[in-house]
């Protein structure tokens, strides 16, 4: 029976795809507990030639437009078959413990909605930058949500192209929903000149944005 989906947002991800399918082919649970779900988002690279050619188990969505994150998210949310999901991005890669641990921790820590694990920055070379607390510097991913939960919130908001994870969390949160910290670094976050987070200024411009959004 599968417990878990993993959804995995893609946009011309030929550079870094296959590094993070193989992290997750190599789980320690039995495949049978999981699916993995990749949503290619309107890519003009080799992104879905390369699911298609060398991870044929895999879900694979592709549309020829681009929709942004959230849509795509979303859509793999929607099409899941199990009790939990969690979202890993297309540039990062995890831990062969990452799936075990995390379900292992929701199946028995039911009073939480969601479970985030720390993480790691690595470079665009895989060589690790430093340990990240969860909490105190939180990402999208990494995180495994109950899937009930995440309907009830009504998903990601789709006009919301960053800080998508953000607005998420505030509406989890403004809901009473909890969060419980693992405090094991299970997932490796990449760090390249493609991140949002690379860009000051736009960083600025998408947290005011989203301020405003719940101040308003």
């Amino acid at each position: 029976m599968i417990e878990l989906s993993i959804i995995i947002p893609a946009f011309n991800a030929e550079k870094y795809i296959e590094r993070c399918l193989r992290s997750l082919e190599a789980q320690s649970i039995d495949k049978s507990v999981y699916e993995v779900i990749v949503i290619d988002d309107g890519s003009n690279d080799a992104t879905s030639q390369i699911i298609k050619t060398k991870f044929k188990s895999i879900q694979l969505i592709t549309r020829q437009e681009n929709l942004g994150l959230p849509y795509s998210v979303n859509e793999g949310i929607k099409i899941a078959n199990s009790r939990y999901i969690v979202r890993v991005d297309s540039d990062d890669f995890v831990h062969e413990k990452f799936l075990e641990y995390l379900l292992f921790s929701a199946s028995e820590n039911q009073e939480y909605d969601a479970i985030c694990c720390d993480y790691i920055n690595v470079d665009d070379r895989e060589i690790r930058i430093r340990k990240v607390n969860s909490l105190e510097e939180p990402i999208a991913c990494g995180i495994i949500f109950k899937a009930s939960v995440l309907i009830e919130l009504g998903l990601y908001d789709e006009k919301m192209l960053f800080n998508e994870e953000k607005d998420l969390m505030y509406r989890f949160k403004e809901k009473g929903f909890q969060i419980m910290r693992l405090p094991l670094p299970l997932y490796r976050y990449r760090k390249h000149e493609n991140n949002l987070s690379s860009n000051a200024d736009l960083k600025a411009t998408f947290d005011n944005a989203l301020l405003n959004k719940h101040t308003s």
